[in-house]
């Protein structure tokens, strides 16, 4: 996936297609109708924002079980920490071991699950309430505001706790709430038995906040250079799922730390309908 630019359209079965666009050709045009995909028979009107370039289901209402009820997602909060290394930009990165019930065996970002203590900590007041409200904004396609704004609001500052915790849990690294930048919003599609709605953030590690490996959850965590990680995927070294592969691949079309920390494009919250085949997350090796 690393190598290929522009669009890109897959038959995955007779109703749904998986469509993608490269960050090459998004950066050139944050929005397009998917009507342009060439060789796109399905019509659409709604339009693809360039950071959320990767996956969106096409397909009728025959394709779907009317009697499954999908499972309720949970939300997570996800942090791409990042540093401007010796050369070029790194991110912090965990292998997760192939016993996990999610995810298994892929590259992943620290974080996890929002629980109960981080809404404690959130109406404790430790969250600045201009910075939740600044969340909230960036936050205003996702679920958070299904109850309105006063919610969205304290679901922005729940949001930060959970994200600030998992970051200490399992890298030992301390990070400010002030630190982390909303960067994405990703919900497990519906046919997904364990959905999760979250919530990716971006940071850049300051100095005396070194992350660690030291969570059970996951054989390696290192920094790595994102062009690295996608040739390791090249070669089937590595697994990567397809939020991770497209934030990572924002993230590198940006280039440097600073620009990074500075985007402004506005969070368009992803909906996939079908979980794609395992070969699109991990490579066939061919050695």
């Amino acid at each position: 996936m690393a190598k290929d630019f522009g669009w890109h359209q897959r038959e995955i079965t007779p109703r749904f297609t998986l469509v993608m666009r490269d960050m090459a050709t998004a950066s050139r045009k944050p929005f397009e109708p998917l009507s342009a995909v060439p060789g796109n028979t399905q019509s659409s009107q709604c339009a693809v924002p360039f950071r959320f370039s990767a996956i969106l289901g096409l397909m009728d209402s025959a394709s779907t079980d009317p009697n499954k009820q999908p499972v309720t997602p949970r939300r997570a909060a996800s942090v791409l920490m990042i540093r401007e290394g010796s050369e070029g930009l790194e991110v912090f990165i965990q292998h997760r071991v192939s016993t996990m019930d999610f995810a298994a065996g892929m590259v992943v970002y620290p974080g996890g699950r929002v629980d109960a203590q981080d809404l404690a900590e959130a109406q404790s007041g430790n969250i600045p309430q201009a910075l939740a409200i600044e969340h909230a904004r960036l936050w205003e396609d996702s679920s958070i505001w299904e109850d309105g704004e006063e919610q969205a609001i304290l679901d922005a500052a729940t949001l930060l706790a959970a994200a600030r915790r998992e970051i200490f849990e399992e890298t030992g690294a301390r990070l400010d709430v002030s630190q982390l930048r909303p960067w994405a919003n990703w919900i497990t599609p519906p046919d997904n038995p364990k959905r999760f709605d979250t919530f990716f953030y971006v940071a850049q590690v300051q100095h005396g906040q070194a992350p660690m490996h030291q969570t059970t959850e996951a054989s390696n965590s290192e920094w790595v250079q994102p062009a690295k990680l996608f040739s390791a995927y090249e070669r089937g070294e590595v697994g990567l799922m397809t939020p991770t592969r497209t934030t990572l691949r924002n993230l590198a079309a940006l280039e440097t730390v600073e620009a990074a920390m500075s985007s402004q494009t506005p969070i368009v919250t992803v909906r996939p309908q079908r979980m794609p085949p395992a070969a699109d997350s991990k490579k066939e090796r061919t050695s």
